[in-house]
């Protein structure tokens, strides 16, 4: 396995910056096309459901977690709040509340977990990686 963190802040630019940083380490990985776009678009929904909807205590980060095992690439957005996303069902009308229905539809997998190292939880989405692109 391999894999890249980081830690930011809970705020709106930092959805920003977390995607700027996956896509230079899907870059180094040779991690490109419709995976990485996809990969991309699956943290920019998870950390908007993090900064959003995440309430929490002050002064806490955002972690992100990418990580390559077993021909799958793991996206994973770590907050410091216990309570889990659920799946919602958006009028048509509605500006938001498809986040975790944007999720089901591009990723392998997808699911929750008690946060690696402290409060809160993680929220991760699973994609193949092509052949060529998985660690050795």
């Amino acid at each position: 396995m391999t894999e890249a963190q980081w830690r930011l802040p809970h705020g709106p630019r930092s959805a920003g910056r977390a995607r700027a940083l996956l896509r230079a380490q899907l870059t180094e990985w040779k991690v490109d096309g419709e995976v990485a776009d996809t990969a991309e678009l699956l943290l920019a929904e998870l950390m908007s459901n993090a900064i959003r909807h995440a309430r929490r205590p002050s002064g806490r980060q955002i972690g992100v977690r990418v990580a390559r095992y077993d021909a799958r690439l793991r996206v994973e957005v770590a907050d410091a709040n216990d309570a889990r996303p659920l799946p919602r069902r958006a009028a048509a009308d509605d500006e938001q509340g498809r986040g975790l229905a944007i999720i089901q539809a591009l990723a392998l997998r997808w699911g929750c977990c008690p946060r690696r190292h402290g409060v809160g939880k993680a929220v991760w989405a699973e994609l193949l990686l092509p052949p060529g692109t998985q660690p050795r």
